[in-house]
């Protein structure tokens, strides 16, 4: 199952809890209006085909409200899996990628609607569960029955599924959501993790669980679950919305250290150029000054010694990581010998929190996270399995806030 058709279908069934976080935009009708609450009502509660014909009523007697105009193109998606029928299937598809297309030149920036258009091919087409027919038609089933409404068939399909092949992650990962939509947490909790224990570098599970313990105003067991989605898929913006949510809840900010480059490097001529930002500190100069050195060697010479099995240089986590020691190691020498640069508060507060990074031993998994680009990112799966724990650490000490003590419905 490809990812295109994966995060979409996904996102479908964690409308709830998306509502519920206040993402959406359907809390902002200016007069009180009967039939739009009553078809908001049913595609919260993810009677999607019976919300859908209501909708499309309603963006037109108001083409400009946003929340209609995104629910609807929410519940055509929603409608598009419950035909059997390839080409119908691919024309709702495109269908409701055209309307959420208009909710966003609307002013729609939710991470509902971006999620969908970003993962919806412009084509409308979408791949198979499984290889194994009998799999694969009980998913697509279930898949219709969920779309219905229809909870309890849903999860037999799922369930019938997973029986043929247990090691199909979204049956474990569906049955989960369909407990937890009946407010059922523990089984809910159960399957989340038959899911993990199917694909522990997937992130949806962790963060479907995530959700359902923020629903449930868990706020430091939702906390561990979001870091974990983070840890299994950093690259995919889909990983932090549940953190995002979460954040939203407990009224906290991320502690994200953001490094601008004050250096850049090129080839021109056969010649290597480095180019510093004029407007840095005398301290912030120099260390950039060595970073971008660092950078140079890399290019011209390091890359080939140390990665001899590939043929063309890329920036890899080796390399961050030696450039932002080298550039620690400058900048704290200019700390040391009393720079006039001291008076330049935030930037010696960065290079302060860089510094207990580094000696906390965390200059990697900030070099992975904080700093990567396409290159970095090529390391970070084996990074990953070896020092999940580390990641881990990194996140809990240094980039989430503890949890607060938060009584129920504070945060509300």
């Amino acid at each position: 199952m490809t990812s295109s058709s994966r995060f979409a279908r996904l996102t479908i069934m964690t409308l709830a809890l998306i509502f519920a976080a206040g993402t959406a935009y359907c809390e902002n009708e200016p007069q009180p209006n009967p039939k739009r609450e009553h078809a908001i009502d049913l595609y919260r509660q993810g009677k999607l085909i019976e919300a859908m014909p209501l909708l499309e009523e309603l963006s037109v007697e108001n083409p400009k409200d946003v929340g209609v105009m995104e629910s609807w193109g929410a519940s055509v998606f929603g409608y598009s899996q419950t035909l059997s029928d390839t080409d119908s299937r691919k024309k709702a598809r495109i269908r409701a990628r055209s309307i959420l297309i208009k909710a966003r030149e609307l002013g729609d920036k939710s991470d509902l609607l971006e999620t969908l258009l970003r993962d919806i091919p412009e084509d409308g087409s979408f791949s198979t569960f499984s290889d194994k027919k009998e799999v694969n038609d009980s998913m697509q089933a279930a898949e219709a029955d969920f779309a219905r409404g229809d909870l309890e068939k849903a999860r037999q399909g799922y369930m019938r599924a997973f029986l043929l092949d247990g090691t199909q992650y979204y049956a474990a990962l569906f049955i989960g959501d369909t407990y937890y939509r009946q407010h059922q947490l523990a089984p809910a909790g159960q399957w989340f993790a038959q899911a993990i224990k199917v694909d522990p570098d997937k992130e949806t599970a962790y963060r479907y669980w995530g959700d359902a313990l923020l629903g449930d105003q868990k706020f430091e067991e939702a906390r561990s679950k979001y870091i974990e989605a983070i840890i299994a898929d950093p690259y995919n913006s889909t990983s932090w919305n549940g953190l995002k949510n979460w954040l939203g809840r407990t009224k906290l900010t991320a502690n994200w250290l953001k490094l601008k480059d004050g250096v850049s490097v090129g080839n021109k001529d056969g010649k290597t150029n480095i180019t510093m930002d004029s407007s840095l500190p005398g301290k912030l100069s120099a260390a950039w000054l060595a970073y971008g050195m660092n950078h140079a060697l890399w290019i011209n010479e390091k890359f080939k010694k140390e990665f001899p099995k590939e043929t063309t240089y890329r920036h890899s986590l080796k390399e961050e990581t030696e450039g932002l020691e080298m550039f620690l190691e400058v900048a704290g020498r200019a700390d040391d010998k009393g720079s006039p640069d001291k008076s330049d508060e935030q930037a010696r507060l960065m290079v302060q929190q860089l510094q207990k990074i580094e000696q906390a031993g965390f200059l990697e998994p900030f070099a992975l996270l904080n700093r990567a680009d396409n290159g970095v990112a090529q390391d970070y799966p084996n990074y990953r399995q070896n020092h999940r724990e580390t990641i881990r650490r990194y996140f809990d000490e240094f980039v989430l806030p503890k949890t607060p003590t938060l009584e129920r419905g504070a945060s509300q």
